[in-house]
C-alpha cells in the first residue's frame, strides 16, 4: 500500500469513526436533555446550565435543543433561558427522541456501490437489508417500549442507592 492510499484510508476510517460517534452521542445527549428538563424543571435551564451537566458545549445542546423543539418534544423560548418538556415524560418515547435527532433513522447504513459482477456483491445488498431491517425493528420495539419517565425514574431509584 502506497503512502497516499494510507493517508486516504486512514482519513476515511478518522470520518467513520467521527459520524459513528456523532451519530450515538447524539442521542444520548438528547436523552440527557429531556431527563435534566423532566427532573428538574425548576432550574435555571440556560444552555450553559445543560451543557455543564452533559459535559459538552452549550452550541450542541442548542442545536440538539432545535430539533427536539421541531420533533415538537420540547418548548424553548427564543432569548429567554429555559425550555420545558411539551407533554408528560410518560408520553415521549426513546423511540420519539431517537427519531428527532437522527436525520434518517436508520440505524446501519449499506455502502452504496457493490460490484454487480462478483457473486457477493450482486447479493450483499438484499442480504444485508433483510438483517439490518429486523435489527432495526428490534431496536425500536425496545425504544418505544421506554418512555422518558421511565428514565427519570431510573434515574432518580440509582440516586436513592
Amino acid at each position: 500500500m502506497s503512502c497516499q492510499e494510507l493517508r486516504r484510508s486512514r482519513c476515511l476510517l478518522k470520518r467513520y469513526r467521527s459520524k459513528t460517534i456523532r451519530i450515538a452521542s447524539r442521542f444520548a445527549i438528547a436523552v440527557h436533555l429531556l431527563s435534566l428538563l423532566a427532573s428538574e424543571a425548576s432550574a435555571s435551564q440556560s444552555s450553559e446550565w445543560l451543557a455543564g451537566s452533559i459535559g459538552v458545549n452549550a452550541v450542541i445542546v442548542r442545536n440538539i435543543m432545535g430539533l427536539l423543539r421541531r420533533a415538537g418534544l420540547v418548548n424553548v423560548r427564543q432569548g429567554v433561558a429555559g425550555a420545558s418538556l411539551s407533554r408528560p415524560a410518560a408520553e415521549i418515547t426513546l423511540l420519539d427522541v431517537y427519531r428527532a435527532v437522527e436525520a434518517d433513522g436508520e440505524l446501519f447504513g449499506i455502502h452504496a456501490d457493490p460490484n454487480p459482477n462478483c457473486d457477493v456483491g450482486a447479493r450483499i445488498v438484499g442480504t444485508l437489508e433483510k438483517v439490518f431491517g429486523e435489527a432495526q425493528r428490534a431496536m425500536e420495539a425496545r425504544l418505544n417500549a421506554v418512555t422518558m419517565a421511565d428514565i427519570v425514574s431510573d434515574l432518580a431509584d440509582s440516586a436513592r442507592q
